[in-house]
Parts: C-alpha cells; structure tokens; sequence
C-alpha cells in the first residue's frame, strides 16, 4: 500500500466534489495529440497531485517507458518486448527487430489496396464484394472497432462481417446471402490454433470448396505468426499469409496486419491517418514529462480511484455512435492486460488492481443504467469521451454535447432536498427524496474537436500506454493472460466428456455435463 497517499484520501474525504471541482477548474487541460482531458471533477487537489506524481518517479515509470520505446523485454513471461507501437511508426526504426515489425505491414498493405481497387483477384476472375473476417479477442475486437468507427467516412465498396463465435449460427450469420465466387474470408489467429477461429475457418473453407473446388484458396487470406501450421491447414493450396509478429499481444494487434479487413474495406488513406494519429500520441508519451504526460495522468488517476480510494469499477461513455464498440474493446485491453493479482515475480500484490470496465453509447446509456450511476448506492468513475465533428445535423450534435456535458455535472453536484422543492414546488415529501441525487461522482471529461481516423488512432494508443504504466504502478505483467489460458485448457479437458468419454472430475460440472450432453 501507500501510506503517503492515503493520507491525501483522508484528507479529503470530507470535502463535497463540487467544491473540489471548483478549486481544480482553473487548471489547464491535459493535451495531448488533439485530445483535451479535464480532470477537474475527480477526489484531488493540488497536494494530492503532487503526491501522485512523486509516487509516478517513485515507481520509475520514465524508465519504464523508456523500456517499452527501447524494446526492452518488458514482458517478462514470453522474454519478449511488446513492439505494437513499431506498427504505426512514421519513419524507420533504430533497433533490427523494431524496424522488422514496422516493415511486417508492407505485405498485407498491398493487398488490401488491390482489393480495395477492385483487382480480379478471385479465382473466377472478379472482384472480391463481400469480406468475411474469422478472428477473435483481440483478432476480432479491434478490427470490429475500426470498422465500425470508420465506415462511412467515404462509402465502402465491400460488405464487411465479422464471425468469432464458436456457436454455429455466427458464421451462419456471416455467410447468409453471400456469393463464395466474389467472398474473401480473412482469417487472424497468433498460434494459428486458437480452438473458436479454427473452427470457423474450417466451416468456412467447407463452404468456399462447395462451388469453387480447388480454387478455394484464393479466397482465403490467413494472418497469423505460424505461417506453417497455416499452410499445413490450406492442405497444399496457395493462401494470401500475412505476419502477425510475436512481439505483438493479440489485444495490441489491430495496428497489424490482423486489420487487414479493414484495410480492404475501407482503403489504406483511412489506416494510414489512424496510424498517424497513434504515432501522435506515441512521440507525446515518450517524450513529455511525467506531470504533463496524458497517458502518465491517467494511469494515476486508475491508481487512486482503485487502490487508494477502493472504486472497483470505472465506466467508459462514448459520446458518439462510432465509439459504441470502444468499451467493448477496452475491456479486454485494460482487463486481460491488468487484471491479475501477482507480480511477474510471483508474489501477492498488496491491495486492488485494475477495476471492472464497462460502458456503452451515449445518449444511449442515459436511458438505462445511468438511473443507476445517479442514485444507485455505488460511487463509479465515469469518463466521458465526446469526440466532435463538422458533419451530421448541427442541432443534434449540440444536444447530444449537452447531454454529456450535463450528465457529467449531475453526477458530481448532485440534486439536494432543498434544490427538488425550490424547483418543483408542491412535491410530496416521499416524493421528493427520491428525486434527491447525491452527487460525489467523479469524472473524466475528454474531447477532440474534430474526430476522425487520426483521433482515433491516438485515443487508442493512449488506452494502450496508460494500460501499460496503470500495471507498472500494480506491478503486474500487462502482456500475459494466464487465464485465459487455464480457461481453455479446461474447456479442453471437457470436450471429451461431451463426447461420453470419461467424466468430469468436479462434482458439479458432471452434474451440468451430463444434462448437456443428453441435450445435445
């Protein structure tokens, strides 16, 4: 723990929010590749602050960026570096291994922009109008999220679908109304074992043989960092295979070719932008110091919300339809990476660690679960991410401005008895407790004034940063999953069970086994 700041906690345990908010709305805006970040209304004040920025030198996260910059191993459990910020460097790279995995896009670049053009790359001579991408975590997650967050911007010529789960109907889905004759199907999986993709695939490449015969693998374009076992699954015929470098998790691969779907769909312009923009915030990160540095700010503010103040849940809300899928992918980002409770030395981490995260679309959220951050019994951090734009309706965008800025504001001023019969004069006193909103909700206020694929591309590689440095203050190893990977070693096991060979060990998954099985 840290006794200096608790103190600070203590301290200001006792102070109402909205005077602490008033105090800090002086203070500038943290910056930081076009993105402002307000932390005004959040449990601090400037002694605080300063507390927290000496524990950031405290646990030396300037070296630890210099680690990360420097491809130092700081993945401890695979004694490898995590060089996902090589893929969107903007020039060549010092370091060999570096500079390999910046040029391990080249490939699938190309290909994309023949697709993209229209190049009669089908084994029937036409043009590829539909795009099926079998994947899933972070080769599923973070090409959904470009996707879904780019298109439109200027039309897509492609009908893009995304498969990941194992349950027959995804593909099902995926496949519905498709022509095998003009259809790719991307394939991502690291191992090039993953059970769900391999599945998929297989069900996929079915399909494909059904009308094109040999001609199949032209069709198939597999990303993957075993490109053996891959051609070993194309059964000797000759696939479109990409690399996926090792140095790079599967939750930071959609810089990598395992978005080439994208790429495809949406054309390499909006890609490279979304590059530019996380090459943005990478130069920010590296370079500003620690007391100035976005990504440093937040990933303390993730330590004392957590483990200081004991917020075991932080609540992300996008402003704008195309970062619906933002929470979606953050959880596995921030979860997967931090979610764990011993350091890479094995030993027990004293205290919380990274928080649950959840959150969804605004103003969608307002009509659900906000009744819930408002006046439920639990305090949440909230963060309010409202990227504007020039197009579109201007009175929608105002109010849907409006609504963020005013949930906000609820959140931390709250309503008080007096405000409720002030204002609504006449109300019953039954009634009008319930209408009293305590308040004392901090928030996170973050903005760019004009979103696109380079807003984009930085707000992520900000996510990605401060998920790094937020583990360093726990001191866990934000590269591993060990379970996930105890997950599917047990899923493993039990499959044969399903099967009627042999049983389970625990009495209650036989009990469950065994009703399943009779049901399938």
């Amino acid at each position: 723990m840290t006794p200096g700041l608790q103190i600070h906690a203590d301290r200001l345990a006792s102070v109402a929010l909205s005077d602490l908010a008033a105090a800090n709305a002086g203070l500038p805006f943290v910056e930081a590749a076009g993105w402002r970040v307000d932390l005004s209304r959040h449990r601090l004040d400037g002694a605080a602050l300063e507390a927290l920025n000496g524990f950031a030198e405290a646990r030396a996260l300037g070296t630890a960026l210099e680690a990360l910059f420097g491809a130092a191993h700081v993945n401890p459990s695979e004694d490898r570096p995590a060089l996902h910020w090589a893929l969107r460097a903007q020039a060549p790279l010092d370091g060999a291994e570096a500079e390999s995995v910046r040029q391990s896009l080249s490939a699938a670049d190309a290909f994309a922009a023949q697709v993209y053009s229209g190049a009669p790359l089908s084994s029937t001579g036409a043009a590829f109008t539909s795009l099926v991408h079998i994947g899933i975590g972070g080769s599923d997650f973070g090409p959904r999220l470009i996707a879904d967050s780019l298109t439109g911007i200027d039309g897509t010529k492609i009908d893009l679908r995304f498969c990941a789960n194992l349950d027959p109907h995804d593909l099902d889905s995926a496949l519905a109304g498709l022509d095998p004759a003009t259809t790719l199907v991307v394939g991502v999986s690291k191992s090039f074992g993953t059970e769900e993709t391999l599945y998929n695939l297989s069900r996929a490449r079915d399909w494909l043989k059904a009308t094109l015969g040999e001609g199949w693998t032209k069709h198939m374009a597999l990303v993957t960092a075993n490109p053996e076992r891959a051609t070993t699954w194309l059964e000797g015929g000759d696939a479109h295979i990409f690399d996926l470098p090792l140095s790079v998790g599967g939750r930071f691969s959609l810089w990598s070719a395992a978005s080439l779907s994208c790429a495809c769909v949406l054309g390499l312009e909006p890609l490279q932008a979304f590059r530019a923009g996380a090459a943005a915030m990478d130069e920010h990160v590296r370079t500003t110091p620690l007391a100035t540095n976005l990504a440093v700010q937040l990933a303390l503010l993730d330590y004392w919300n957590t483990s200081i103040l004991g917020h075991s849940q932080r609540v992300v809300l996008g402003y704008a339809r195309r970062l619906r899928m933002l929470p979606t992918y953050l959880q596995q980002l921030e979860m997967e990476s931090n979610g764990k409770s011993v350091s890479p030395e094995g030993v027990a981490i004293d205290g919380p660690t990274a928080p649950a995260l959840w959150g969804g679309e605004g103003s969608i959220g307002q009509h659900s679960y906000h009744q819930w951050l408002h006046q439920g019994t639990q305090i949440v951090p909230t963060e309010f991410i409202l990227p504007l734009t020039r197009d579109g309706d201007v009175e929608g965008r105002k109010a849907l401005a409006a609504h963020a800025l005013a949930q906000a504001e609820v959140l931390a001023n709250g309503r008080s008895l007096e405000t409720v019969k002030t204002e609504e004069p006449g109300l019953s006193e039954t009634v009008a407790a319930q209408k009293v909103h305590g308040g004392e909700r901090p928030s996170t206020f973050m903005l760019h004034e004009d979103f696109g694929p380079h807003a984009l591309g930085a707000l992520i590689a900000l996510y990605e940063h401060r998920t790094y440095l937020a583990g360093v203050l726990w001191g866990v190893n934000s590269f591993d999953q060990w379970g996930v990977e105890r997950g599917k070693t047990m899923a493993g096991r039990l499959k044969p069970v399903l099967s009627g060979e042999g049983s389970a060990e625990d009495p209650v998954t036989a009990k469950l086994a065994a009703l399943v099985k009779a049901a399938l």
